[in-house]
C-alpha cells in the first residue's frame, strides 16, 4: 500500500558527516590516540571501524573487552576534548544543508538530531551552526543502551517527536547509521560525504552526493514510490 503523505512527519539528522564534515577530524583524533599508545591498526579500515560507531564499541575493539565503564568514560572525555579543540574553527554546515533546514522549518516539519556522538559534541556542533532553535530534540549516544545499527536511537528520536517512525526521513552517511535507520522502519537518505555513493545506494532509499540534491519534494516522493528499488541522485 502506497503512503500518501503531503510532507514527512519529521526529518532526523545524524551529525558527523551529515550536519558537518567532521569525520576527517575524528579520524585524526583516533590516529593520534592509537599511535600514542602504539596500538596497531590498518588505516584503510579505520573509517568503517569508527565512523558512526559509539566510542565504547571502538574502545573495546582496540583495547579489549575488559575495559571498565569508568575507564571508557575517561578515555572518551579525553578523545572528544581533542576533537572539539581541533574542529572548533572549522564547524560549518555541509553545502546545501542550510537551505533544507530552513525549508523544513518554514513548512512546519519537525526536525531532530540522532547521533552516536557524546552529548557534549552534539551541543557543541549544533550551537556552532546556530541550529539549536530548529531541532525539537537531540538524542546522543549517551542516551541509548544499544549502538547503531541497533534502531534504538532513531526510535527514541521518533518517540520524542511523537511521530510514527514509518512517516519520517533520516539522513545518514555511514553503513551502521543507515542500518539503524532502516531497522527503525524510517526512510533513509544517504549522504555520500564519507563513503562512495555506489556503496551507499543499495542500502538506502535514496543516495545523494550532497544536500544540494535534496528538497522537501524529493523527501515526500519517498513515500509515494514505496516498493521501488533504492535510487541514486546525481
Amino acid at each position: 500500500m502506497q503512503r500518501q503523505l503531503e510532507l514527512p512527519a519529521a526529518v532526523i539528522f545524524d551529525m558527523d558527516g551529515v550536519l558537518v564534515n567532521s569525520n576527517p577530524y575524528h579520524l585524526a583524533k583516533w590516529i593520534e590516540f592509537l599511535d600514542h599508545r602504539k596500538i596497531s591498526y590498518k588505516e584503510k579500515e579505520l573509517p568503517e571501524l569508527i565512523l558512526g560507531t559509539r566510542n565504547d564499541a571502538a574502545f573495546r575493539h582496540f583495547l579489549g573487552p575488559d575495559l571498565t565503564p569508568e575507564e571508557t568514560h575517561r578515555l572518551s572525555e579525553e578523545i572528544e576534548e581533542t576533537f572539539r579543540k581541533a574542529f572548533q574553527s572549522h564547524a560549518k554546515p555541509l553545502p546545501g544543508l542550510d537551505a533544507l533546514i530552513r525549508e523544513c522549518h518554514e513548512a512546519g516539519v519537525p526536525m531532530a538530531v540522532a547521533s552516536s556522538a557524546v552529548r557534549a559534541n552534539i551541543e557543541f556542533v549544533v550551537d556552532a551552526l546556530g541550529y539549536r532553535p530548529y531541532f525539537q530534540t537531540m538524542v546522543s549516544g549517551d542516551d541509548v543502551t544499544h549502538a547503531k545499527p541497533d534502531p534504538e536511537i532513531y526510535l527514541k528520536a521518533a518517540e520524542h517527536l511523537g511521530i510514527d517512525p514509518a512517516d519520517a526521513v533520516a539522513f545518514e552517511d555511514s553503513y551502521v547509521g543507515i542500518g539503524a535507520v532502516k531497522n527503525a522502519g524510517i526512510k533513509c537518505v544517504a549522504i555520500a560525504s564519507t563513503f562512495p555513493i555506489e556503496r551507499l545506494a543499495p542500502l538506502a532509499d535514496l543516495a545523494v552526493p550532497g544536500f544540494e540534491d535534496v528538497n522537501l519534494e524529493k523527501l515526500r516522493a519517498l513515500f509515494v514510490a514505496e516498493g521501488e528499488s533504492s535510487s541514486v541522485a546525481r
